[in-house]
């Protein structure tokens, strides 16, 4: 399992007033980037590498 320890979690500015359906992404841990649903912060993450992160960005701004 990654570790989240120092986590910075920040909402999409798009997510706008939906009553908090979104997910949240962690940035800023070394080598991963990690996304978790807002509204169970204790749940299930997923992690990415690097990477695999940039390319999703790449590809969802096309």
């Amino acid at each position: 399992m990654a570790e989240l320890t120092g986590a910075q979690w920040r909402k999409s500015t798009r997510s706008g007033s939906n009553g908090g359906n979104c997910v949240e992404v962690a940035d800023n841990l070394p080598d991963l980037v990690a996304v978790r649903d807002s509204k169970d912060p204790d749940g299930p993450v997923l992690t990415f590498s690097l990477t695999a992160w940039a390319a999703f960005i790449r590809t969802t701004k096309l």
